[in-house]
């Protein structure tokens, strides 16, 4: 038991993004543990109550950019290791969730200076190799979005802690935030190592414990999270690492009564089907599972005719092309005016094709490679569905996957705003832009708002104020995050809250204490100083002239 106070946390800040410039400290680090981690092939454990376990079932982790070359040798679980991994959440829940919160957020709190500090290079290192990130987009991912996360949810807790009844007289009325009643199923995607040490620690963070399963085309990067977490001094069995195939992980999951909730972020099809396994299953679970998805996108850039063309182009290939394409928020339709058509055009062509791609170790580089063989068909297919329908390509189309799985940043342009590319969701780098007659600004809206099923995000573009407020009212459900003059992607937490609804989930805003208050189950409680000992009310009572409340005039 700690000793009484009333504790005030460190005040959290946004991590600076080092630049990694030529003869910069961290690049020369970077570079070194770069070298390092490739020289090596390691083998990855399952990690359960605390313990490396080891199947025998294995799987190699690959780098994307060059496929041939293995990271890593995996050990993949099944139904008996999450049962095993079930059993080691329960076991931990009992004493982490008695655990008093300024412990458990210093846990938390050390696990962010270990990875502004020694952890930096490693971790950003292994998202590089295993994911394909650059450098850059390894920092403000691996490095700063996931310190943030550590360090800002702290402070979102006690937000929710301090969110208190008011008491009448002679009476203290209180609300506890309470762990939920069992364990907590984290199931994280490749494309953000900060997503995937924030699914399991948010929860945890607030007294619950975790089963998490990371997307395996992660699971170098999600390895070296969960021994960072153990040097911080996380205890047993609070989270634990099961990897495996989505089926025989979850499945096993989802069948537990001690299910208490879902913290997902991946595909909407996943979603839906895990959606509905637990509703099929609702009548087995002590309580109502939380389920919090964060799921798929179709993203748009809409530009009015007084968009400003050079802010626009910066936008889209900035939005659609960094980390291939492959962010949730990733740009992934145009909408654009007739009248700034030719010179944006003229613009992203030339931006497009002065892009390099290539092995993400060499620095001059922007982009790497899509994540693997099955989304570098689902680009291939895409480009050349547009070549046979006669769409234009304005940049890129081109594909090898020889050495490893490498798109070009595509730009398409097509004549038909209902084009599939312009409503299903290719997680790549392909953008599809739609030209639109400049007097027909409400079928540009109409287009961006009811074109594709999702709501992530989405930018405007425009100089005029009007257009602005104008498109701010009619997209409003269009996009949870909403950007004006800006690209769609780049949320950073404690600024912009993350999250969209529609097929894109349950907009639980990732960042903020709006998702944190989904892992906690609040309990009211009324202490009454000094009780009554009649329980005769004063109306009771007879009045003074000896008549009472049953006489009658």
């Amino acid at each position: 038991m700690t000793a009484p106070g009333l504790f005030r946390p460190p005040v959290p800040q946004n991590e600076p993004v080092k630049g990694y410039a030529p003869g910069s400290p961290e690049r020369s680090e970077l570079r070194l543990r770069l070298q390092q981690m490739e020289a090596e092939r390691i083998e990855i454990p399952l990690v359960i109550g605390g313990e490396d376990v080891r199947t025998g079932d294995t799987f190699e982790a690959v780098m994307p950019h060059r496929k041939s070359h293995v990271l890593a040798d995996v050990h993949a679980g099944g139904p008996e290791e999450v049962e095993r991994a079930i059993r080691a959440a329960g076991e931990a829940w009992h004493d982490w969730s008695r655990t008093p919160w300024e412990e458990r957020a210093a846990v938390f709190l050390r696990a962010s200076e270990l990875l502004a500090g020694p952890w930096r290079a490693t971790l950003n290192a292994a998202t590089m190799l295993g994911q394909s990130k650059t450098a850059h987009q390894a920092e403000i991912d691996a490095a700063c979005e996931l310190i943030d996360f550590w360090r800002f949810n702290v402070e979102f807790m006690l937000r929710i802690y301090s969110e208190q009844p008011i008491s009448s007289p002679g009476t203290w009325n209180r609300m506890e935030y309470r762990p939920l009643e069992g364990f907590v199923f984290a199931v994280s995607p490749f494309n953000f190592t900060s997503i995937a040490g924030n699914l399991p620690t948010s929860p945890a963070l607030l007294g619950n414990t975790v089963v998490w399963k990371p997307a395996s085309t992660s699971a170098f990067s999600a390895y070296f999270i969960m021994r960072l977490l153990q040097e911080a001094g996380l205890p047993d069995g609070v989270v634990n690492l099961v990897y495996g195939s989505g089926a025989r992980i979850g499945d096993a999951a989802l069948a537990s009564a001690e299910l208490a909730g879902v913290h997902f972020t991946g595909s909407t099809p996943v979603f839906h089907s895990m959606w509905k396994t637990v509703g099929d299953n609702i009548g087995a679970y002590r309580n109502y599972p939380r389920l919090v998805g964060e799921t798929g996108g179709k993203d748009f850039i809409l530009a009015h005719p007084s968009a400003d063309v050079d802010a626009l182009a910066t936008a889209i290939v900035r939005g659609s092309f960094e980390y291939q394409g492959q962010k949730c928020s990733a740009a992934s339709r145009v909408i654009a005016p007739a009248n700034l058509w030719p010179q944006l055009r003229e613009r992203i062509a030339e931006e497009v094709g002065s892009l390099r791609m290539g092995d993400v170790t060499d620095f001059a580089n922007f982009m790497g490679a899509v994540i693997d063989g099955g989304s570098f068909r689902t680009q291939r297919e895409a480009i050349d569905e547009a070549r046979a329908a006669g769409a234009e390509i304005v940049a890129g189309g081109g594909y090898d996957d020889s050495e490893g799985y490498f798109v070009e940043p595509t730009v398409i342009r097509t004549d038909d705003p209902q084009f599939r590319l312009m409503r299903d969701e290719l997680f790549g780098p392909i953008v599809t832009a739609w030209v639109y007659a400049e007097n027909r600004w409400d079928e540009a809206l109409a287009v961006a708002d009811k074109g594709s099923p999702y709501g992530l995000t989405g930018a405007v573009f425009a100089e005029d104020r009007a257009a602005i407020q104008d498109a701010s009212e009619k997209l409003e459900y269009a996009a949870g995050n909403f950007y004006v003059n800006d690209k769609p992607t780049g949320a950073i937490v404690g600024q912009q809250p993350f999250g969209g609804a529609r097929a894109s989930g349950t907009n639980d805003k990732a960042g903020s204490m709006w998702n944190l208050i989904r892992w906690l189950s609040p309990r009211t409680i009324k202490e009454t100083f000094v009780p009554p000992r009649d329980y005769r009310y004063p109306f009771l009572a007879a009045d003074a002239d000896g008549s009472g409340p049953t006489d009658r005039p």
